[in-house]
């Protein structure tokens, strides 16, 4: 089982073993697993003593945000980035986390660069309680999505600046890209603002004022961001369309061209086809500017169907 943990009591912070937390008392003590193995799983079970149905939601191999309370503790899911190469349907990491008063005890499958910031938080003596720690957590998460989400509508920006009939396939694969992308993110942070939201209003003593207004700003800040994607991903959508009309513009204007030069040398070719037949009775057969008439006639009929074409326009 891997994890660390942190026992803080007034200014002085002290680095322990999970294993060791467990007796530890003091404003706030922090243990954090990074692992859902058996060994992990049993230690929630056994030496934290967590009832079955807390395990279960702390170890959970699909979780979603949420927040529900439990007698005087809190239930907490949230989603943040991660420093693994994430799919793209499933860009964000979870944190699952259980909080009482002066206990924390979160647990993450995927390194959450969350954790790291909040850590450091912890070390530099400015986490004092549960409240703090989970107020700190949800400012992290938000304040590193912000300028992914600013990134993908600026991506967006430059492929709506460059519409051009001759960069369509590099651009729709950007343009599909950023909407994959915003997908991704929308689906948790619209759930992780109602969490926040949620959680800011549980009835519990250990979430002080100040720390329910970091929550109330973070969830704020979160709503932003789901506003902003769905923006993205309805811009979007209207630059796919835009970028399919121009694509379907250039096979027209291609097609017609096609179709004009078959129809250039479609009665050249029937007159050629006609005098060229192995057969008696062909005019002029043994004149000897037969050959050039026929050329002749051949020019005229393509200069004429060409002026034709030009008087009605097909060529715009």
């Amino acid at each position: 089982m891997s994890g660390f943990a942190f026992c803080v009591c007034g200014a002085r912070v002290t680095a322990l073993a999970p294993k060791q937390a467990v007796t530890e008392s003091g404003e706030l003590v922090w243990i954090h697993l990074t692992s859902s193995n058996e060994e992990a799983e049993a230690w929630l079970r056994g030496d934290a003593g967590l009832p079955d149905y807390i395990v279960e939601s702390l170890i959970a191999a699909e979780t979603r945000p949420r927040c529900d309370q439990i007698g005087e503790g809190a239930l907490l899911n949230l989603r943040g980035r991660s420093s693994d190469a994430m799919p793209m349907s499933d860009p964000l990491a979870s944190v699952r986390i259980w909080a009482t008063a002066g206990r924390v005890i979160s647990v993450t499958r995927r390194p959450l660069t969350a954790v790291t910031l909040v850590c450091d938080l912890v070390k530099a003596g400015k986490v004092h309680d549960p409240g703090d720690l989970i107020a700190e957590f949800a400012v992290a998460i938000t304040e590193e999505l912000d300028p992914d989400v600013a990134d993908l509508g600026d991506q967006l920006d430059d492929c709506e600046a460059m519409l051009d009939p001759g960069m369509v396939f590099e651009l729709r694969r950007t343009v599909t890209r950023v909407r994959s992308q915003a997908i991704g993110y929308r689906r948790f942070l619209s759930p992780q603002r109602a969490t926040l939201e949620k959680l800011a209003a549980l009835p519990v003593g250990w979430l002080r004022d100040d720390d329910r207004l970091h929550l109330v700003a973070a969830a704020d800040r979160a709503a932003r961001m789901a506003e902003e994607l769905e923006a993205i991903r309805e811009r979007a959508a209207l630059t796919h369309e835009a970028l399919t009309d121009l694509r379907a513009e250039q096979i027209d204007a291609r097609a017609l061209i096609i179709s004009i030069v078959a129809m250039v040398f479609l009665p050249l070719t029937f007159l050629t086809g006609l005098l060229g037949m192995n057969v008696k009775g062909i005019p002029y057969a043994e004149k000897p500017w037969a050959f050039d008439g026929v050329v002749a006639v051949c020019v005229l009929l393509a200069v004429g169907i060409t002026l034709f074409f030009v008087a009605r326009r097909w060529f715009r």
